[in-house]
């Protein structure tokens, strides 16, 4: 039988990349399959990734090693001096930067010391000092009633369970994780922001985007005695190094452990 012209521009289609490999199965040509591969973007690269590296114990224990080494005395970024201070300033880093939350801060904590005179602030006062933080309405409101509820249901005291933290308004289960690990060094799950999740799917420790899922996926691989620091780590790696839009590749520590990205990307 003859070969049609279409047929010869065809390419096996083990032989392209995932994107050009399903357009050759669906029979375009290997010249427009190519075209797509090549313009797919860089987020779906890095999703997608290359060969997934089995999670073995030897690899885990690679990467908290390096990761150990590069920021060995890592700590939370929100400066606090108490429980309260790092609740309350947790519940204002919602969807901004630690650096704005601690500008923010020093004036609220200087006006407004404990759970009491919280709990007793006018909510005009509380939107002022912190606006800059975004969302200030309700994380006005947020920081009001979490304080009434420390004062009213915990005697004044940030309770150390995760149960009972996430009664306070605007406290949900990231918020008490970052309380309980870093004030009170207790491991209760592995902090998820969104350098956590990005870098735990670049590592190929989970494919979930849900913040909680992603924790369960982590809590699966990661030693329960490197949960709070394995966060702390990742958070730190993810503002300095792996950032979202181009990796730092030439400058990782992880650079050797990791296959989830185009080495191409990195900046020089």
């Amino acid at each position: 039988m003859a070969t049609t012209k279409a047929a010869k521009k065809l390419t096996p289609p083990q032989k392209l990349k995932p994107a050009a490999r399903k357009a050759a199965v669906e029979g375009i040509p290997a010249a427009k399959a190519r075209a797509i591969a090549a313009k797919e973007p860089v987020s779906a690269k890095v999703k997608r990734g290359k060969t997934a590296k089995p999670l073995a114990p030897e690899r885990i224990r690679a990467i908290l090693d390096a990761l150990q080494k590069t920021y060995p005395n890592v700590v939370c970024a929100l400066t606090h001096h108490n429980a309260f201070e790092l609740t309350i300033a947790t519940i204002l880093s919602a969807q901004t930067t630690d650096v704005g939350v601690n500008k923010a801060t020093p004036e609220l904590f200087r006006m407004y010391p404990t759970p009491n005179k919280l709990a007793d602030a006018p909510l005009p006062e509380l939107e002022r000092i912190i606006k800059s933080t975004g969302f200030y309405r309700a994380k006005a409101k947020n920081i009001k009633g979490a304080a009434k509820v420390l004062v009213e249901k915990f005697g004044g005291k940030v309770p150390e369970t995760i149960e009972e933290l996430t009664e306070l308004p605007g406290v949900a289960r990231k918020t008490a994780n970052v309380v309980l690990g870093s004030w009170f060094g207790i491991a209760s799950g592995v902090v998820v922001d969104t350098h956590v999740g990005r870098l735990s799917r670049r590592l190929e420790l989970t494919k979930q985007d849900d913040p909680v899922k992603v924790e369960q996926d982590l809590e699966k691989v990661i030693p329960q005695d490197h949960w709070i620091q394995f966060s702390h780590e990742l958070i730190h790696h993810g503002r300095q190094v792996c950032i979202a839009r181009k990796p730092r590749c030439v400058d990782c520590s992880l650079e050797k452990l990791c296959n989830s990205v185009d080495k191409t990307w990195s900046s020089h």
